[in-house]
C-alpha cells in the first residue's frame, strides 16, 4: 500500500481547482523558485542539480508561451520576453554563469510582482 505525500495531494488539488489567473501566478512563483534553486546548486558546484532546476524553469516558460492567447496587445510582447528568458536560461545552463540566472530571476520576479498587482487590482474592481 503506497502512502501519498499530503503536500503533493494538496498541490495537485490547488492546481486543478484554481482559476487561470491563479495558475499563471503559481507558474511565475515556480519559475522564480527553480531559478533560485539552480543558482544555489551552481554555487555549490552541483551541475546536475542546477541543470535539473534550470530545465524546470524552462518548462514553465514553455507552458507560459503555449497558454498565451493571441489577439491581446500584451501577448506578443510577453511571448518575446518569455522567449528571451528561455534562451538566456539555456545560455546559463551551457555557460554555467550565475549572472545570467540572476538576470532572468529579475525578470521573473518583476513578472510575479506585476501579475500579483494586476490580480489585486482586478479583485478590488469586482
Amino acid at each position: 500500500m503506497a502512502f501519498r505525500n499530503p503536500y503533493q495531494t494538496y498541490q495537485k488539488q490547488a492546481v486543478t481547482t484554481s482559476k487561470p489567473e491563479d495558475l499563471t501566478y503559481m507558474l511565475y512563483q515556480g519559475m522564480v523558485k527553480f531559478i533560485r534553486l539552480a543558482k544555489v546548486a551552481l554555487q555549490n558546484n552541483n551541475l546536475e542539480e542546477s541543470n535539473g532546476y534550470n530545465l524546470r524553469a524552462q518548462d514553465i516558460l514553455s507552458e507560459l508561451m503555449v497558454t498565451l492567447k493571441p489577439g491581446y496587445t500584451i501577448s506578443d510582447p510577453l511571448l518575446s520576453l518569455y522567449d528571451y528568458m528561455k534562451s538566456r536560461l539555456i545560455e546559463a545552463n551551457i555557460s554555467k554563469k550565475i549572472e545570467i540566472l540572476e538576470e532572468v530571476e529579475g525578470h521573473a520576479m518583476e513578472l510575479t510582482e506585476t501579475w500579483s498587482s494586476a490580480m489585486k487590482l482586478n479583485n478590488t474592481k469586482n
